[in-house]
């Protein structure tokens, strides 16, 4: 319990200090996420369906795809798949998602006022 509260402690002062790379990086995946999405329009039509598949693969690309970066590099000098793979998923997911859901928060917060 105690080295997890330092954990979070730690980690809390690293993101404080690393404010302005931190928003660079959930900028940078925000992008690539409407990048993929703006790809995918192409692919899917735009009736409800086409949408739902394109915001769903929109979403998951980026967690599979920055997540493959360090499980390839793993397999490359152990031989065997990363251990915690979908852990890192899940979590880029949800900084991603997160990051997602204040975009739109925002946007809606501008436009209604």
């Amino acid at each position: 319990m105690l080295k997890q509260l330092i954990a979070i402690i730690a980690f809390s002062i690293l993101i404080i200090l690393m404010m302005p790379h931190a928003q660079t990086a959930l900028q940078m995946i925000l992008t690539a996420h409407n990048y993929i999405s703006e790809i995918l329009t192409e692919v899917f039509s735009g009736g409800a369906a086409g949408n739902l598949i394109r915001q769903l693969l929109a979403l998951l690309a980026i967690p599979v795809l920055v997540a493959l970066v360090p499980a390839l590099a793993y397999w490359l000098t152990r031989r065997h798949w990363l251990p915690h793979f979908m852990s890192i998923v899940g979590v880029i997911w949800l900084v991603q998602t997160s990051a997602l859901i204040i975009q739109y928060k925002a946007a809606v917060s501008v436009a209604a006022g």
